[in-house]
């Protein structure tokens, strides 16, 4: 039997919250030690980046996190929160080794929105305007959303037809019947059949006229000497024919507008006389990877690290209903960026790293100097509060409310990411898609799990069907730091665990994760 997922309990503190705090990482000088020339390259990079996406000479204040808090969202003394670890008088440090000192009190950074605030503005965001609509051919519509309610085009059935197969009879038995095949399906209208006679039918074969009720053939004798027919069993009128309009009506709703289409509803829709669909095209998203660390490929050598949200983002949106371009690498290139944005078609952009304040951090003044318009900035929620949404102007619009695409900025971390993808990114893109509002729904939670002072945290869980008669309920599971990705590989959902933290038993909001959990489960190393 396979590892099983490690599960938060009283036994089992979350790894992002317990063991000593690191040293800093190698290559990063120890704190108030940086050397000048790192600190004078650090403040030309932030000069430049400015006055290329800006044009103004202006310095952002820089974005401090409050003490023991990581810049992602996890708490200081989480392995891979380096600042953490570094004396009180130490500036943060930058991707790149260097560190950044102000000379001026750190700025406070903006009041964040609380999560479910934020959640609401993407919800908003995506039905802002009316979806457009598109015909598809029935073998292009799988998983769309239909932009019109479904009526039926024809009654269903058409015409009476049998059940089963057997004998069509007329009037009170027994029935003479004659020689041949009888009434088969996909044959032309029979000729009505006259009292006190039988006929064999097949399964969806039209019933002839003046029909009484068909009789299976396992329930009727046939004496093929006398030709009658003779019932093993008492004859109901109607019994086994399926008359016309029986499951729907010409012009009755079968499904309403906002369902998605399902291998079921395509069924449907041909047996309704549908060749193709009304449907809301697919949101078209493209992925931007950020960041100059990020190797496609190999081993993580000499300060790099691999991509791990590039071959994750594109199948996640994808389940969400997206069609993916991308991800496309930029590094850390404000002019990039820009580029990237003014020359996309998409729908939705959605970036990954480069949305907090630092000297490579350049999401921000980028989208300033697009005179794009942010609809969040920042989430109260751990980890991935640094994320963002916005909307940048259409082509060619110079003033008035930006109305061209949405960008969505996610953190680097992963597990942040996964945070503002579940809180931005799925929201707006089931309004895009034009997919109903999903209710939420709650769960009881068998273990303590601890959150943060003021913010929501969002914790990676797994379903478990109730013991011994017990409650189904879901189990918190470990390795949630905002760096970490194996605690979500085993779930199957977040739960949105409310500032303080929640005893176990609470109920807590759950988000849906949108597939079935990946690892086999026992009480194990998850645990």
């Amino acid at each position: 039997m396979g590892p099983a997922p490690d599960l938060v309990g009283a036994d089992h503190p979350a790894h992002d919250a317990t063991g000593p705090a690191p040293g800093p990482a190698p290559g990063l000088a120890p704190a108030g030690r940086g050397s000048g020339l790192a600190h004078e390259e650090a403040e030309r990079a932030v000069e430049q980046a400015l006055a290329l996406v800006g044009g103004s000479s202006r310095r952002p204040s820089l974005r401090w996190e409050a003490p023991g808090e990581g810049p992602d969202g996890g708490p200081g003394s989480d392995p891979g929160d380096l600042t953490a670890a570094l004396p009180q008088d130490a500036a943060p440090a930058d991707r790149t080794g260097s560190r950044v000192r102000s000379s001026a009190p750190p700025s406070p950074p903006p009041p964040s929105l609380a999560w479910d605030r934020a959640r609401a503005a993407a919800a908003r965001a995506g039905r802002a305007g009316p979806p457009a609509t598109i015909r598809l051919p029935l073998d292009r519509a799988l998983g769309h959303v239909l932009a019109e309610a479904l009526g039926a085009l024809t009654d269903l059935p058409s015409f009476d037809t049998s059940a089963m197969d057997g004998w069509a009879v007329a009037g009170p038995g027994p029935w003479a019947f004659g020689a041949g095949a009888g009434l088969l399906a996909g044959r032309g209208p029979a000729t009505a059949l006259p009292d006190g006679a039988a006929v064999r039918i097949a399964t969806g074969a039209r019933v002839p006229p003046d029909t009484t009720a068909v009789i299976r053939s396992e329930h009727a004798h046939a004496d093929e000497a006398k030709g009658l027919l003779h019932a093993r069993r008492p004859v109901v009128a109607g019994q086994d024919i399926r008359p016309r309009g029986q499951e729907c009506r010409s012009g009755e709703q079968l499904v309403p507008a906002g369902t998605v289409v399902t291998p079921a509803v395509l069924g449907l829709a041909a047996a309704a006389g549908y060749d193709a669909l009304p449907a809301v095209p697919r949101p078209r998203v493209g992925i931007l990877v950020l960041g100059d660390e990020l190797l496609a490929a190999g081993l993580p050598h000499d300060g790099l690290i691999r991509d791990a949200l590039g071959p994750m983002l594109g199948p996640w949106l994808r389940a969400l209903g997206a069609e993916v371009s991308g991800p496309r690498r930029l590094g850390d290139d404000a002019e990039a960026l820009r580029e990237a944005l003014t020359e996309s078609d998409a729908d939705l952009i959605v970036t990954t790293g480069g949305t907090a304040a630092g000297p490579v951090d350049h999401v921000h003044p980028v989208l300033a100097a697009l005179g794009a318009e942010l609809l969040v900035d920042g989430a109260a929620v751990r980890p991935g509060h640094p994320m963002l949404l916005a909307r940048l102007p259409a082509p060619g619009q110079s003033r008035g409310t930006p109305d061209g695409p949405y960008l969505v900025g996610l953190p680097g971390n992963p597990l942040a990411a996964v945070s503002g993808l579940l809180t931005l990114a799925e929201p707006l893109l089931a309004g895009l898609a034009g997919r109903p509002e999903q209710d939420a729904y709650r769960a009881l939670v068998h273990a303590e799990v601890h959150g943060h002072p003021h913010d929501t945290r969002l914790v990676p869980v797994v379903h478990r069907a109730g013991r011994a008669g017990g409650r189904d309920h879901v189990a918190p599971l470990r390795y949630n730091g905002p760096a970490m990705l194996r605690g979500i590989a085993a779930a199957d959902g977040l739960a949105v665990v409310p500032p303080g933290g929640v005893r176990s038993g609470t109920e807590v909001e759950i988000l849906d994760l949108p597939w079935a959990p990946a690892t086999p489960w026992t009480e194990g190393c998850f645990t």
